[in-house]
C-alpha cells in the first residue's frame, strides 16, 4: 500500500532512490503452494539457478528451563547465469495469522527444522550439515564429530552427546511454514523500482499476497551513521516523530516485532560530551534490540554482523512503486540526519499533515 497521507504532489516530489538499499519483503504463497515455487519462478526468468539452504531464527520454548529454541528452516537462494546474487527467500515466524486453520500436513515436501537450544551450536551445525540431506540423515555429521550416533523417532531425528544431553533435534517443518516467504534483496544500487517490480511481477503471477502482519524493512549503508551527531539525529527521528512516520507510511498496526526506541536512549544523545566509542558503549549498556522501528544494534556493535540501519516501518506490498514510494520519504529523512544540526521534535503541524511536515524536516539542513 502507497505511505497513507501522501498526496499527489507530495509523492511526485519523492519518487525516486538515490542511496544502496536492501529490501526484506514479506509476502505469503497461497494455499498449496510454497516460496520455492517463487524461487523457481525467479531462476527460470533469469536462466539462473536455485540453491537451498538454510535460515536461522528463534521463537519462545514450551519446553521447562529453555526460553528460546533457536532453529534453522528452509531458504531459497536465488542467483542468475553469473551466479550473481537475485534473492533469497526465508520463512518469517511472525506471520501467522493467514496460516491459522490450516489444513495441510506437517512436513510439506519433506521439509524439517533443525532445532538447538545454543546459538554458537547452531551456527556451528549450520557449517556441517547438508541443507539438502533428509530428515532422517542431515544430523549425521554431528553425530559424528561428538562420537554418537543419529536417534530416530516417529518422524523426527536428535543428536545427543555422550552424557545423554541433547545437541540438536530435527523435526518435520510445521504445517503451513512453507507458505510464509521473505524475499531478501541483496544491496541495490539504482534503479530500484525496475529491480523490485523484476521481484514481485512473479509473485503476483503466482498468486502471492501481503500477509496480514506484513512489513517492508530497508537496510542502508550504516557507515554514514557511525558519528554522534548523525546517529543523535537518527534517535530523535525516530524517537520523537514516531507518530507522524506511522501515519504517513501507513505502518501496519499487526506488524509484529515493532517497539519505539527505549526513552533511556534519547536521553543518552542529548549529551554533547561523549565521543563515538562512549556513545556506543553507553547505547550497548541500555540494551538495544534489533526489534524496534529502528534497528541500531549494528552502529554500536563492535563487530557488526551486517554494516546497516534497518528501517522496520514500511508497510507490506506486492507493487515496486508503493515501496518505492515509501522508502524515498525515508531516504529523504536518513539524508537530513546526516547534517549536524539537531533535528527538531514534531510541532503541530505534524498532527494534521504528519506526510507534510516530514517532507519538511527532510529539506531542512544542508544536507550531506
Amino acid at each position: 500500500m502507497r505511505p497513507a497521507l501522501l498526496t499527489t504532489r507530495q509523492e511526485a516530489t519523492i519518487n525516486t532512490l538515490t542511496l544502496r538499499i536492501g529490501f526484506e519483503i514479506e509476502l505469503l504463497a497461497p494455499a498449496g503452494s510454497d516460496r520455492q515455487v517463487l524461487a523457481d519462478a525467479l531462476a527460470a526468468g533469469r536462466t539462473g539457478r536455485v540453491r537451498r539452504s538454510f535460515h536461522t531464527d528463534s521463537e519462545p520454548s514450551a519446553v521447562p528451563g529453555v526460553g528460546v529454541f533457536r532453529h534453522l528452516s528452509p531458504a531459497f537462494d536465488v542467483v542468475d547465469t553469473d551466479g550473481a546474487p537475485v534473492a533469497r527467500l526465508v520463512d518469517d515466524i511472525t506471520l501467522v495469522a493467514d496460516l491459522a486453520g490450516t489444513t495441510t500436513r506437517s512436513g510439506h515436501r519433506g521439509w524439517y527444522r533443525v532445532l538447538c537450544d545454543e546459538p554458537r551450536l547452531l551456527r556451528m551445525i549450520e557449517r556441517l550439515v547438508n541443507p539438502d540431506a533428509p530428515l532422517s540423515d542431515v544430523l549425521a555429521p554431528v553425530a559424528d564429530l561428538f562420537g554418537t550416533h543419529v536417534e530416530v523417532m516417529r518422524g523426527a531425528a536428535r543428536v545427543n552427546d555422550a552424557t545423554g544431553a541433547t545437541i540438536a533435534v530435527v523435526m518435520p517443518l510445521p504445517a503451513g511454514r512453507e507458505r510464509p516467504c521473505e524475499v531478501i534483496t541483496p544491496p541495490i544500487a539504482g534503479d530500484h523500482g525496475r529491480v523490485l517490480d523484476e521481484l514481485l511481477r512473479p509473485a503476483r503471477d503466482l498468486r502471492f499476497t501481503v500477509p496480514a502482519e506484513a512489513a517492508v524493512h530497508l537496510h542502508l549503508d550504516g557507515a554514514p551513521f557511525r558519528r554522534p551527531a548523525a546517529f543523535a539525529n537518527l534517535v530523535r527521528l525516530f524517537g520523537y516523530w514516531r507518530e507522524p512516520l506511522w501515519d504517513a507510511l501507513g505502518t501496519n498496526p499487526a506488524c509484529r516485532r515493532l517497539a519505539p526506541l527505549p526513552a533511556e536512549l534519547l536521553r543518552l544523545v542529548e549529551r554533547d560530551d561523549q565521543t563515538w566509542g562512549e556513545l556506543c558503549a553507553a547505547a550497548r549498556e541500555i540494551g538495544l534490540t534489533k526489534y524496534a522501528d529502528v534497528n541500531l544494534t549494528q552502529l554500536v556493535a563492535p563487530r557488526p554482523v551486517r554494516d546497516t540501519v534497518e528501517v522496520r516501518i514500511l508497510p507490506g506490498a506486492l507493487d515496486a512503486s508503493d515501496i518505492v514510494q515509501g522508502a524515498a520519504l525515508v531516504e529523504r529523512l536518513l539524508l537530513r540526519c546526516l547534517d549536524d544540526s539537531p533535528i527538531p521534535r514534531p510541532d503541530g503541524d505534524a498532527a494534521h499533515d504528519p506526510a507534510g511536515a516530514l517532507l519538511a524536516l527532510a529539506t531542512t539542513g544542508a544536507r550531506r
